[in-house]
């Protein structure tokens, strides 16, 4: 349908990104990818609903549109890959990035071919087209689901980097099926030379940008922001102009090498670049969503119902049993993998694509593919988005139950927490800035470092990429803060948490312990033997009065929570906790009786170290102190 007015146009843009942005907030609020509800509210407001999309009406622009989007969207994903924690799993990713690629185009089609009846030619590009996954929804789905680093870095590498291969391969398919000439070897041919041209464009191109943003000094912020978003659309368009589809290629390793320039203004670039992705993506599928035919999807009948579930339960385990055969991942990781692999904007623009390319060339088969294409979508991310945090719980791999902790600032209090850690076998380790610092012995399973905690590469050495726990607890407030911020960023471990200033706010950084707490007057309470070490299991009976009792002994700072556990696992105690039944409460309580131990002759102060804690509980349960009821009914303490 030709474009009638621009005010037309414009209620079809305006209509698009209301519905896109809609559809985040409400995924946002029910904890779902924000994609299962923009194909919702696409179709529902496209030709097949509504009626209120057309996005033909866009002519050529929705070409240009979801080109430009693409390299958005793919420079991100470049971007927000850590080289570092890639560098672990590098063998079964450059697996999965090329065997897994083939294994799947051939599955794919075949699968298409049998179960659809779809001609070869027509089953290959089918099986080009859904080699890739989707990043997008990938970390969607990851920030809902925590799963342990290695399997998150293999999924977020996957997403990113198969994507420019499976598009570039999809191209080269299409050209075998527009041109009948064309072989296997020019496939393989043309696909060496786009990636090879969007390597050698994307590296230059991303070096280029971290050199000027850093010597760029008169630069303001936002404008540095700006210049990354002109020098990723004129990499990619210098690319394309070179080869086709080379731009995707181009603008994945441009953001990959921008992101090793360690910029100083990473956080504000990341934050940028995150925004602008999610109205990209909120755009394009409720663009391309709105375009989808309903009869067209159910026109594919129980044949393509089919083969989207083989390629899902026999196509994709395959392949990943297959590469990742010499790997140290558990099986319960591969099983993991080999169910999470959603299909996302990637593929829908390229489908999409050809199957105007094809309605153009007089091809029949383009809608068909671009409906099973959709179905392959709508089947594997809703499916897994679903049932991702029951598989993860079900096969144990779930990183809220990872064990370990990173502690920043060695005092009395952070050694009495790490010494907890170290009871139940779990591993710690210290790291602190002042060399006089009353550091314990290096022991089995507890790390110490004199260095600073915003050093990346002591942060790595530390094991926090694998570690459950970060706390920091200097004095500094505002020191914490940017630590437990920087360690959420650059590896996103499952607990972060720091003791600042109230009032500061991060999302990625819950506060350690209660609101207000002064770590000072904490810590010297134990230096003066004034703490009893004691713990409590919230029961069912009486539930809501122990509730009342703790938290009143902790307003009056008499009693601070310190650790908690649940299902078997142990956690520092986040401020904001909800408490269930069934948590056992581990918390330090404030003795008034100054001196009660005195283990060290002839000091007036003795210092709490990992060494005399076992000592200073031993005293504690001899000495006649103030004990806390929590018990139904007690109304003292």
């Amino acid at each position: 349908m030709p474009i009638e007015t621009p005010l037309d146009l414009t209620l079809q843009i305006v209509i698009t990104v209301i519905a896109g942005i809609g559809a985040q907030v409400v995924a946002e609020y029910l904890k779902t990818p924000g994609i299962v509800f923009l194909l919702i509210f696409g179709i529902c407001l496209g030709p097949s609903g509504l009626g209120l999309l057309h996005p033909d009406r866009l002519g050529d622009g929705l070409e240009v549109l979801v080109a430009l989007l693409v390299a958005v969207i793919l420079f991100e994903g470049g971007f927000n890959l850590q080289l570092r924690e890639l560098g672990r799993v590098s063998g079964s990713l450059r697996n999965l990035v090329t065997i897994g690629t083939l294994i799947t185009l051939v599955g794919g089609g075949m699968a298409a071919h049998w179960l659809s009846e779809f001609p070869w030619s027509i089953a290959f590009l089918y099986g080009s087209l859904i080699v890739v996954t989707g990043p997008v929804v990938i970390n969607s789905l990851l920030r809902q689901v925590k799963v342990d680093r290695q399997v998150a870095t293999l999924l977020e590498g996957e997403g990113v980097l198969i994507d420019p291969v499976g598009a570039i391969l999809a191209v080269g398919v299409l050209n075998v099926l527009l041109n009948n000439n064309a072989d296997a070897w020019t496939v393989a041919r043309d696909l060496g030379i786009r990636l090879g041209i969007g390597t050698g464009i994307g590296s230059v191109g991303g070096w280029l940008l971290g050199f000027i943003l850093k010597r760029a000094t008169f630069l303001s912020e936002d404008l540095k922001n700006l210049v990354v978003l002109a020098g990723l659309w004129g990499l990619f368009g210098g690319a394309q102009l070179l080869q086709s589809e080379a731009g995707l290629m181009a603008t994945v390793i441009a953001g990959i090498v921008l992101r090793a320039s360690a910029l100083p203004e990473e956080r504000l670039l990341k934050r940028f670049k995150g925004q602008l992705t999610t109205l990209a993506v909120s755009v394009l599928f409720i663009l391309l969503s709105a375009d989808l035919s309903i009869a067209g999807i159910l026109a594919l009948g129980w044949g393509g119902l089919f083969t989207v579930l083989a390629l899902m339960f026999v196509v994709r385990p395959i392949s990943v049993w297959v590469c990742t055969w010499n790997s140290d991942l558990s099986w319960q990781q591969k099983l993991f993998l080999s169910w999470i692999s959603p299909r996302g904007i990637i593929a829908a623009s390229v489908a999409s694509l050809f199957a105007i390319l094809l309605t153009q060339r007089g091809i029949n088969g383009g809608d068909s593919i671009k409906a099973l294409v959709f179905l392959t979508i709508i089947l594997t991310v809703v499916a897994q988005a679903l049932t991702a945090q029951w598989v993860a719980n079900l096969l144990q791999i779930n990183s809220k139950n990872a064990t370990g902790a990173v502690i920043v600032g060695c005092n009395s209090l952070s050694l009495l927490i790490a010494r907890l850690f170290l009871e139940r076998g779990e591993s710690v380790a210290l790291i602190d800035t002042d060399p006089k610092s009353e550091l314990p012995e290096p022991q089995e399973n507890l790390k110490l470092f004199i260095s600073s905690a915003l050093d990346t590469d002591v942060l790595e050495e530390a094991g926090l990429a694998s570690a459950g726990t970060f706390l920091a607890m200097t004095n500094n407030g505002e020191v914490n803060l940017v630590v437990a911020q920087r360690a959420a960023e650059e590896f996103n471990p499952p607990r972060v948490l720091a003791v600042f200033p109230e009032g500061s706010s991060n999302h990625k950084v819950r506060q350690a312990f209660y609101a207000q707490v002064l770590l000072k007057t904490w810590n010297q309470y134990l230096v003066d033997d004034a703490i009893k070490l004691g713990e409590t299991t919230l029961q069912e009976i009486g539930f809501e009065s122990q509730q009342a009792h703790l938290r009143s002994l902790i307003q009056s700072e008499t009693l601070m929570p310190l650790m908690m556990e649940r299902d078997r696992c142990l956690h520092i105690i986040p401020a904001d906790e909800t408490w269930q039944v069934g948590d056992r409460i581990i918390y330090l309580l404030h003795n008034p009786k100054p001196k009660l131990l005195k283990l060290l002759s002839g000091s007036s102060q003795p210092r709490l170290t990992l060494e005399t804690l076992p000592e200073v509980e031993e005293v504690f349960t001899r000495e006649v102190v103030t004990e806390v009821v929590l018990d139904r009914g007690s109304e003292n303490a």
